[in-house]
């Protein structure tokens, strides 16, 4: 008996083109850990160096301006020079900003300024003015300073290399730190904010501490009384009290640096004698000299004495450049 043959049905794919040949086994599982820890590591690294570096202020960051509280810190530098504020602005809006500020973070987002007040002004100033997105940030280095020592010292710092602080700009910034209690007694904030320059300059910061601690509080223009004139005023201020002065400042209270820096030498000239009435038998006495004043500036007297061919210069405003000055044109009269 014949065998019969099973059929089945017919397959769509036979005439199909062959199945693509295996890719081969994959990576050993052990490569694959070790590259992923690799990228891992170097990641964290990268991440620790950028936390690093932002943690010990070497990392400079781009921060909103309204972030940054100008007032952390009493701030040293009280009168601002417009001429010098606008060349600031110029330098801004033509090469942007090149020196970073320095802040130290307050947290929730703010920020406590250190050093680069005028910088900051400018901004804030290129941007209230043009409202351009370039002028929306500042550049910061984010600093911590290991107490409020470190940071006074940094702003001075700053300010003794770029801008010219007076003597009783110098001082006031002393007395606000030991007020705030930042340091001790005022030797110490004289030490510690200003320990680098010398030890000359460092008595007379100290001795306009007490022309600040006086008069501080009534002076509308400290920053335009010179050196010389300021340490008679501390040596007036130690024989007489400060109640003269006070009451003489009060009298030009609202008037310009003029009429402050004449009531300020004012106090310091003594007082006229009293006129004596002449004697009846007195008639062949011979008359005074007589006597002609010039007010040159505020700080600068001239007194001549025709009779006896006498001129004086006096006030604060002479010093070794203008006896050069004067001399220089005498010999060229």
């Amino acid at each position: 008996m014949a065998k019969r043959k099973r059929l089945t049905p017919a397959q769509g794919d036979y005439l199909a083109s062959p199945p693509a040949p295996s890719k081969g086994l994959g990576p050993a599982p052990i490569a694959s850990v070790a590259g992923e820890a690799a990228s891992a590591a170097a990641l964290a690294e990268v991440s620790s160096a950028l936390q690093a570096a932002r943690d010990e202020g070497r990392l400079i960051e781009a921060l909103p301006l309204d972030a940054i509280a100008a007032g952390h810190l009493v701030r040293d530098r009280i009168q601002l020079d417009e001429d010098e504020m606008s060349a600031l602005m110029a330098s801004l809006t033509a090469r942007g900003q090149q020196t970073p500020i320095e802040v130290v973070r307050l947290g929730e987002g703010r920020y406590g300024l250190i050093s680069g007040w005028r910088r900051l002004t400018a901004l804030r100033r290129l941007y209230e003015g043009t409202g351009e997105a370039r002028f929306a940030t500042v550049k910061a280095l984010v600093s911590a300073p290991e107490s409020a020592e470190a940071a006074y010292v940094a702003m001075v710092e700053e300010n003794e290399i770029r801008a010219n602080l007076s003597h009783y700009e110098r001082a006031r910034i002393a007395h606000r730190a030991v007020a705030e209690g930042v340091f001790e007694t005022p030797r110490a904030a004289l030490q510690g904010l200003y320990g680098s320059v010398t030890r000359s300059k460092r008595s007379k910061i100290g001795s306009f501490m007490g022309l600040v601690e006086a008069l501080d509080d009534v002076l509308r223009y400290p920053w335009a009384i010179s050196e010389k004139l300021g340490l008679a005023l501390v040596k007036r201020l130690e024989e007489g009290g400060a109640e003269p002065v006070r009451a003489a400042l009060a009298a030009v209270d609202g008037q310009g640096v003029a009429e402050e820096l004449a009531a300020l030498q004012a106090v310091l000239e003594p007082p006229a004698a009293p006129a004596r009435e002449p004697a009846v038998q007195d008639k062949a006495a011979k008359p005074l000299p007589d006597l002609t004043r010039y007010d040159i500036t505020a700080d600068l007297v001239l007194r001549h004495w025709p009779d006896s061919r006498r001129i004086e210069i006096s006030g604060g405003q002479v010093d070794d450049r203008l006896l050069a000055d004067l001399k220089d044109w005498l010999e060229r009269r």
